[in-house]
């Protein structure tokens, strides 16, 4: 079940948002729970930061932002994770298909992400469920615990009405 987060997720995000197989790709390196709010309070802020429940307890998580203006058509789809012991069940399928069918009832007919060119799981991923490499931006993410740059890979994914 998904619904929109709440304060009372704070330490649930911060759990697998933080998990060592989950933070190499999520954007920020690894910081203590008092510095995550720098990180929760804008996702929270947003309106678009959706947490995926399984019996009551939060599965996964990601942001479903709709663009303006001429590209209205069109929403962006990140910080998309699910939690570490989940992994292999299905989860990751489910929410994505539920985000698709969200928006593409909100009137979406493009949907776009990026990953990271070192994560061939997240790759494959949304490759079988559609998405189309679009481009690359070359030496656009840069870990702290790493020695060099890796490139950030787009993908669009175009729905049929």
């Amino acid at each position: 079940m998904r619904r929109l987060v709440t304060p009372a997720d704070f330490d649930r995000i911060f759990e697998i948002y933080m998990h060592e197989t989950v933070v190499p790709f999520l954007g920020f390196d690894p910081m203590p729970r008092d510095a995550f709010g720098k990180v929760f309070q804008p996702l929270f802020e947003s309106g678009c930061f959706y947490v995926y429940e399984i019996d009551a307890k939060v599965m996964g998580f990601y942001k479903a932002q709709r663009h303006v203006g001429r590209a209205a058509h069109v929403a962006y789809l990140g910080t998309f994770a699910v939690a570490p012991e989940a992994h292999g069940q299905g989860i990751a399928v489910a929410m994505m298909q539920d985000a698709i069918a969200r928006l593409r009832n909100a009137g979406i007919t493009r949907v776009e992400l990026t990953v990271e060119a070192d994560n061939p799981r997240a790759i494959a991923f949304y490759e079988r469920l559609g998405f189309v490499h679009e481009g690359t931006q070359r030496a656009a993410y840069k870990r702290a615990t790493d020695e060099g740059y890796v490139d950030e890979l787009m993908y669009g994914l175009l729905l049929s009405r």
